[in-house]
C-alpha cells in the first residue's frame, strides 16, 4: 500500500510536473513499460533529468542520476512520475540506484499498480530511511500521471490492453452510406490526427468487413515514427486475402488475425505461411471471443489498441464492456438512410437508464470536424 499523501509545496508540484512532462518523451517507444520521467533536485534546483525511452534501456531514475554528472546527488530529492520499481527485470531495481546515490527524499506523482511493485518500492525506500511523499490522487499532477499511463495501468491490473475506439460520423450519426461508402467522412486534419494516434498505440484493430471493403494499410504515416503498430484483424473465418495490402506489407509492421475455431484450417495455414500470426479466440459468442482475442494480444505485450472499424466489431467490444475511451469525429454532413450503419452495432443497452455515461468528456474542433473524447473508464 502507498504511504498516505503528505503535504507537497508548490516547488515540489512544479518539479513533479516536470517529471510528468519528461515521461511523455517515451510515449511511442517505452511500451510495454510505462512512461516515466524523473528529476533530481537540491533546494529546488534541478541537478539531473531523465526519462524511460525504451524497454531494456535505463529507467528514468537511473537516467536522471547519471545526468547529474559532477553534481553529487547525495542528500538530494528525486521527483518521479511513477513509483520506482523494486524488482529485477531487463534492468536492476531503481530502488537500488536511489539508495546507492544517497537520495534522501523521493516525491512520487502516482503509484505503480503492477503486482511486482504496488507500494513495495516506496516501502523499501522508507525502510532504508528515505523520506517518501506522494501527490494526492485528486491533485492535478497526480491525475495527470495516472492518465498518462492508462494502457500500462489497465494491462498491469487485468492483462487486457487499453481499448480506444476511434470513429468518424456524420451529423446524423452514420459511419457510411447505405452502400457502405465512407471515404471520406472526416476532413484532412482529422485523418492526420488519427495517424498520430496510430503511432501512439501498440496495435490498430479492424474487423474483416473493413479489411475487405477498404483494403487498408493501417500504418502510422507520420514523420519520425520508430515503431509501427501491430495491425490486427478480427476475422472469424480467416478470410483476409493473401493479396491484401496488410499481408503484402509485412515488412512494414506485423499482422495478427484473430480467428474463431470455425475458421478453415486451410485458410489459417495459408495466412501463417505468408507470415501472418493467427490467434484462435475461444468463446461461444462474439462478446467472449472479443475478450479472448484482446487477452491474447495482452499476452503478447500489447498494452493499447485503437479500434478503427467497423460498426460490427465496435458494437461487439462495447457489448463486452471492453471500450475504455471513445474518440469521435463528427463531420458537418448529413447522410440519412435507414440501412446506413451507425457508430456502434451490436446489441446495445435496452433502456436509456442503462446507457453508459463517460467519467470525463471533452470537445474540440479539428478543421471542420468536431472531436468528442469520452473517457469511459479510468485505471
Amino acid at each position: 500500500m502507498l504511504p498516505r499523501p503528505m503535504p507537497i509545496d508548490e516547488r515540489d508540484l512544479a518539479l513533479l510536473q516536470r517529471a510528468v512532462d519528461l515521461a511523455e518523451r517515451g510515449r511511442r517507444t517505452a511500451s510495454p513499460n510505462p512512461m516515466v520521467g524523473a528529476v533530481v533536485a537540491r533546494d529546488g534546483r534541478p541537478l539531473g533529468e531523465g526519462w524511460h525511452e525504451r524497454p531494456g534501456g535505463p529507467h528514468a531514475e537511473r537516467a536522471a542520476i547519471a545526468d547529474c554528472g559532477d553534481a553529487d546527488p547525495a542528500g538530494a530529492t528525486m521527483y518521479v512520475s511513477l513509483e520506482p520499481c523494486c524488482h529485477q527485470g531487463r534492468t536492476p531495481p531503481c530502488t537500488d540506484a536511489i539508495l546507492q546515490a544517497g537520495i534522501r527524499r523521493v516525491v512520487v506523482a502516482a503509484g505503480d499498480p503492477s503486482e511486482k511493485v504496488a507500494g513495495r518500492g516506496l516501502g523499501i525506500l522508507r525502510d532504508e530511511g528515505v523520506a517518501v511523499d506522494v501527490a494526492a490522487p485528486d491533485s492535478a499532477v497526480g491525475r495527470a500521471a495516472r492518465l498518462q499511463n492508462q494502457p500500462f495501468r489497465k494491462h498491469a491490473r487485468t492483462g487486457i490492453p487499453w481499448v480506444m475506439l476511434k470513429a468518424a460520423a456524420s451529423l446524423d450519426g452514420r459511419l457510411a452510406t447505405h452502400t457502405d461508402d465512407s471515404r471520406w467522412i472526416s476532413g484532412v486534419a482529422s485523418r492526420e490526427l488519427a495517424h498520430q494516434w496510430r503511432a501512439d498505440v501498440d496495435a490498430v484493430v479492424v474487423g474483416i468487413g473493413t479489411a475487405l471493403a477498404d483494403d487498408p494499410l493501417l500504418t502510422a504515416r507520420v514523420p519520425g515514427v520508430e515503431r509501427q503498430p501491430r495491425r490486427v484483424v478480427f476475422d472469424s473465418e480467416a478470410r483476409l486475402p493473401l493479396t491484401s495490402r496488410l499481408v503484402t506489407s509485412l515488412d512494414e509492421a506485423p499482422v495478427t488475425v484473430v480467428a474463431s475455431r470455425a475458421a478453415p484450417r486451410s485458410a489459417t495455414d495459408a495466412l501463417e505461411s505468408s507470415g501472418v500470426e493467427v490467434v484462435v479466440a475461444a468463446g461461444a459468442n462474439e462478446h467472449s471471443r472479443v475478450r479472448s482475442g484482446l487477452e491474447s494480444l495482452g499476452q503478447r505485450g500489447v498494452t493499447s489498441v485503437m479500434i478503427e472499424g467497423g460498426s460490427h466489431l465496435a458494437g461487439a467490444c462495447f457489448d463486452a464492456g471492453m471500450i475504455d475511451e471513445l474518440r469521435l469525429f463528427v463531420a458537418p454532413i448529413i447522410v440519412g438512410g435507414r440501412q446506413a450503419p451507425g457508430v456502434l452495432g451490436g446489441q446495445g443497452v435496452e433502456r436509456i437508464a442503462d446507457a453508459v455515461r463517460p467519467v470525463e468528456l471533452s470537445r474540440t474542433t479539428v478543421g471542420d470536424d468536431l472531436l468528442t473524447v469520452a473517457r469511459i473508464k479510468e485505471w
